[in-house]
């Protein structure tokens, strides 16, 4: 199978956001708006420039080797409890706006017509779709005590409104640090102190066959942990981001796990959690992180 076909059938993991009213908006304006509305609804890019994050934020950091020579594991237990409290679930939501209806669609357009009627010899007195307030869910990790957590870039993008729930149910507002759309990293902060936070691993020194867990909240039914392998490194020319250089697991990924964490069997990050292959939507055992140090 060609490099374009399994493209084609990629689903990323940037479409996970779950446009809650969209059926709503079909239901009154028809196919041929709800097609108008899509496309334009993934046209949005943001070419401010990211802010750089504060200065006196502190990343833990723990660069020592993986002991491979131990094991097996008969349980991930206190992993989980060391990592858990330092993924976040993060929900967006962007206000309704208007966007133009592309041109070929209107009264004198039989399929238009099929819909709504004769209108013939009208004008359409707007070409402006309304577009519903979207709500959108993903995951993030806490890296510093004072409130920095790392997530994606597609999970934000366009947000007007991010909030974040710990573990333990405190729920704050966070902003938005800064993002790169090329990685498609983002750093959102909340205001908070003494939180607990997922220690830097040194993702160059991960090997094919290591060990992984993946942590975040799949589908919105809450905070979820999976299991695998380091499946390949240095991944890219995959036509996901203009800038590859993933961490290849077989832990399974799914919608909702945008941002979340990709730890080895210390509890250390060495991933965000960014897209899948799948021609179901779920997972199919082909999952994409970007490496803990090009997120620093």
């Amino acid at each position: 199978m060609d490099t374009n076909k399994n493209v084609a059938n990629t689903i990323f993991m940037r479409k996970i956001l779950t446009h809650f009213n969209v059926r709503l908006l079909a239901l009154s304006l028809g196919a041929a708006a709800l097609i108008a509305g899509s496309a334009l609804a993934v046209s949005h890019t943001d070419t401010a420039k990211p802010k750089a994050p504060d200065a006196s934020a502190k990343l833990e950091v723990d660069e020592s080797p993986v002991p491979r020579a131990a094991g097996p594991y008969t349980s991930f237990a206190p992993i989980v409890k060391k990592v858990a409290p330092g993924v976040v679930k993060v929900v967006v939501t962007s206000k309704a706006a208007n966007v133009a209806i592309p041109e070929g669609f209107g009264p004198n357009d039989p399929f238009w017509r099929h819909f709504f009627g004769d209108q013939s010899g009208r004008q359409m007195p707007n070409r402006q779709l309304n577009t519903p307030r979207q709500h959108g869910l993903g995951s993030g990790v806490i890296v510093t005590k004072d409130g920095y957590i790392l997530t994606n870039n597609h999970v934000v993008d366009g947000a007007d409104d991010v909030k974040v729930t710990l573990q333990d149910g405190r729920e704050f507002t966070a902003k938005v640090i800064g993002r790169d759309p090329k990685s498609d990293v983002a750093v959102i902060k909340i205001s908070a102190n003494d939180l607990p936070v997922v220690p830097m691993a040194d993702s160059d020194k991960v090997q094919v066959g290591d060990i992984v867990l993946a942590v975040g909240n799949p589908f919105g039914v809450g905070q979820t942990v999976t299991t695998g392998i380091v499946s390949a490194t240095g991944r890219g020319n995959l036509g996901i981001e203009d800038y590859e250089d993933f961490i290849q697991t077989d832990a399974a990924i799914n919608p909702g796990n945008s941002g979340g964490a990709l730890v080895d069997v210390e509890g250390r990050l060495i991933g965000i959690n960014t897209a899948i292959f799948s021609r179901s939507g779920g997972n199919q055992g082909i999952g994409f992180a970007v490496p803990s140090d090009l997120a620093r």
